[in-house]
């Protein structure tokens, strides 16, 4: 659909503005960006043959798939976040007056924005209340992983 109508062209100013700017049928834009977004049509191309600036097309385009990925994009509810987390209990364990030692841990994290730190050979303790920071964070559902 690289030829827009006449019936499309008619349809998409519905009036101006004050300061002389025009103002847009939705539906009409949400045509021509389609139309835009056909394989091989060149957006300029379309911009003329519409009377719009390219520019203004490609922000039509910018918006429109900003609101296709909004739309696809599922919301994480607090109750999934927290049933990934599982709690980790560990104890020492006495056989006969011989006291096991406490299981050291490494601990590897990587946070969405790209950050990531090691802890090694700390024990459960100690890394309680990093975990516990940790858990608190707010976690962003396009980046989990």
């Amino acid at each position: 659909m690289s030829e827009i109508s006449t019936e499309l062209l008619s349809r998409l100013v519905t009036g101006r503005k004050l300061d002389g700017r025009c103002t847009y049928d939705p539906q009409a834009k949400v045509e021509i960006v389609q139309a835009c977004l056909q394989p091989g049509v060149s957006v300029a191309k379309i911009g003329m043959q519409c009377g719009i600036n390219a520019n203004l097309l490609r922000k039509w385009i910018g918006e429109r798939r900003r609101v296709v990925v909004a739309r696809s994009v599922v919301p994480v509810s607090r109750a999934v976040a927290d049933a990934a987390f599982v709690p980790l209990q560990l104890e020492t364990v006495k056989a006969k007056s011989v006291t096991v030692p406490a299981v050291m841990v490494r601990l590897h994290v990587r946070l969405a924005n790209g950050v990531a730190f090691d802890l090694s050979e700390a024990s459960p303790d100690a890394l309680s209340p990093v975990i516990g920071l940790l858990s608190s964070l707010p976690c962003s559902s396009s980046t989990a992983r």
